[in-house]
């Protein structure tokens, strides 16, 4: 067993686990925080995306022990209170999602887009960055109205809790 301490969603947070314990584990297992999905299990679905140190980064792909001492943001992360991210609200206004597997990791992997691109961000751009983000419901078109939307009407900022 290895101590761990990563800071999730502003909160420093302890644990010992298992070396091979994955990141996307340690957020759902030892701290509950199931919004995170795991959808593959071999790093193709995107389901599982956070934000670590502001990028996103696929966190079945990361073990807990090589996260410690970083800080990672979840989707349970990014909301101000009851008031929603600007993406997720841009995903409930354009119907951005239907059963909801992907859309945590889909909210994650275009809040770092918008970050990154900001309002310049275009539907190749977002069409392309979303190539390791699957979604067996839809056809995409709504996603990535969402992001665009999103990035027309914020300005890019960081979403890792401080």
């Amino acid at each position: 067993m290895t101590d761990v301490t990563i800071t999730v969603n502003g909160r420093e947070m302890k644990g010992s686990v298992e070396n091979r314990t994955l990141l996307v584990q340690f957020l759902r297992e030892h701290l509950g925080l199931t919004g995170t999905h795991v959808g593959c299990d071999t790093s193709q679905c995107g389901a599982c995306v956070v934000h670590l140190d502001g990028k996103a980064v696929k966190s079945c792909t990361m073990l807990a022990v090589q996260a410690s001492g970083s800080s990672v943001t979840t989707i349970e992360g990014i909301a101000e209170g009851q008031e929603l991210h600007p993406v997720q609200a841009a995903f409930r206004e354009h119907h951005g999602l239907q059963c909801g597997y992907c859309t945590p990791g889909m909210i994650m992997t275009a809040v770092d887009m918008i970050n990154r691109h900001g309002s310049s961000l275009d539907e190749e751009t977002v069409r392309e960055e979303l190539d390791g983000n699957i979604c067996r419901c839809t056809g995409y078109h709504n996603i990535v109205k969402a992001i665009l939307s999103a990035a027309g009407a914020a300005q890019p900022q960081a979403v890792a809790a401080e």
